[in-house]
This record gives structure tokens, sequence and C-alpha cells, in this order.
């Protein structure tokens, strides 16, 4: 496995690269999602790209980017046992100037739900986006559908701009009692944990409603925030693929995503239906 420590190395190793090539960007502390996603990018190109970037950028004042765990010589153990040709692994000195532009994200899409209660953290993501497509120059990059409305944004943003990368968003890795993976769930103690759970038993519930044909979104709301009791809940929305809210679901083309904290821990999690 190649590691590359900056932009230049990473360019120099893609321009030795004649296949196709499937890229992987995350921010460390790999799991078994991440590895999921690494998977896929295997099954499907010549040659994967994995990036370990904490972005200082999508991270508000008070946020965790000091605390957010950081293991890089774990995580290259991980990347090259599962097959990945070549690490990505930059600091922020490489990836930002002191005076540059940078992407904004929608005015409307990219300020709601998760934009909403970090407001500019979408703006932080789409420009190290930006900047990793870029520099690693993939044919098609990897996303978990468990970060609903990044993906949909990146989705955009590619189309927006014209950028030659096919987005594949792949389903949420779940533990067996259907915890969405995470890295901040190192965060949760024994107890805290148990309650992180209400996420995905708030989606199961709703899942189970919708199949005996409960398509009333407000009542899905209800049922939703039963279960989460008593967790603090940031928002619970139902939406289409636009990020739309609805009023009624329809099958193959809803979403419902939950934001609430357990403890200090800001978890979210969602439903494709």
């Amino acid at each position: 496995m190649i590691i590359a420590q900056n932009a230049i190395e990473m360019k120099e190793a893609r321009g030795r690269v004649n296949a196709s090539v499937g890229f992987v960007a995350t921010m460390g502390a790999l799991h078994a999602g991440h590895l999921s996603l690494i998977e896929r990018a295997k099954n499907e190109n010549d040659f994967v790209v994995v990036s370990i970037f904490v972005n200082p950028t999508q991270f508000r004042e008070g946020e965790d980017f000091d605390r957010y765990p950081r293991q890089l010589e774990a995580d290259s153990i991980l990347c090259k046992a599962a097959g990945v040709d070549l690490l990505f692994a930059p600091n922020a000195e490489d990836i930002y100037g002191s005076d540059e532009p940078a992407i904004k994200s929608p005015a409307i899409t990219g300020h709601i739900l998760e934009g909403k209660f970090r407001e500019g953290h979408f703006d932080g993501v789409l420009t190290v986006v930006m900047k990793l497509f870029n520099i690693v120059q993939p044919n098609r990059a990897y996303f978990g559908k468990k970060d609903a409305q990044q993906a949909i944004l990146i989705t955009k943003m590619v189309k927006a701009f014209f950028l030659n990368v096919e987005i594949v968003l792949c389903e949420t890795a779940r533990e067996g009692g259907g915890l969405a993976l995470s890295s901040r769930n190192t965060y949760l103690s024994k107890s805290e944990k148990n309650e992180a759970y209400k996420l995905s038993k708030a989606l199961f519930e709703a899942s189970k409603l919708i199949k005996q044909n409960e398509f009333r979104s407000l009542a899905i709301v209800q049922a939703i925030t039963e279960v989460l009791k008593p967790l603090s809940i940031d928002y619970i929305a139902i939406v289409d693929y636009e990020l739309k809210a609805i009023e009624t679901i329809k099958r193959g083309e809803t979403i419902i995503l939950i934001a609430a904290r357990v403890g200090i821990t800001r978890l979210i999690d969602n439903m494709w239906i």
C-alpha cells in the first residue's frame, strides 16, 4: 500500500495509475462501515484510494474537533488489510491556505436540518470534498447513506460543477442491535450506548408503521418521538430525495432523519424508504 502525505505525492501516485479509481473519503477512526465502503470500491474499481483527514472547516465552535478520535497508525493497518492501494493522509496546512476561495453550500438545502444546527458545516464539507476530488481524480467516490444530507449535497455539487466523478451511495452499516456505526460512538459510555439504540429502534418502528400502510408524516413523527423519550431531540424530519419536507410518505422517494443527543454526544441516523 502506498502512503501519500501531501497533495504532490498524491498527484504523482495518481498519475502512475492507468485504471479505474474508486475513492473513499474519511476522517479516520475507521470502523466496519468504512470497510464496507472500501469493499464496494474494490469490487467496482481496479485501484482504491482512501483519504484520512480530520477536516477543521466542517467543525463549528464548541464542537469536538480537538477530541475527534485520531488513530492513523491503526487505520493504516486496517486499510492495508482491506486491500487499499493508496492511503492519502495530508495535514491541514497542505489542504488549506491562508486566503483562498471556498465552496458555499446551497442557500436552502445547505441550511436546514444539519445545516441549521451546525451553521457553516456543509460549506466546510463541500469545500474539502471538492479539494479531495481535484487531488485524487477518482472515477467513483463512495459515501454512506447514514450522512444523508451530506450525500445529497455532494451529489448536487458534482452535478452543479460538472465534475467527472460518479457518486455511489451505500447502505448504512449497523451493529447487531441496530445502532448505526459512527466514529463518535466511541464517546458513549455503556449506559449511553443503550440509550443510543433508541434512534434505530425509532426508525424501525416507523418502518413497521409504514408496512401497515401508515403514510402520514405527522403520525410517523409522533411515533418516533415516543420511542426517543427522554433523549434531547434536535430534529425529526421526513423529506423527499431533494430534502423537501413532505406530508405523505411515498415508497422509494422518502427519507426519515433523526438527530438527537445522548449525554453530550450528538448522533444522527436515518432511513431511506
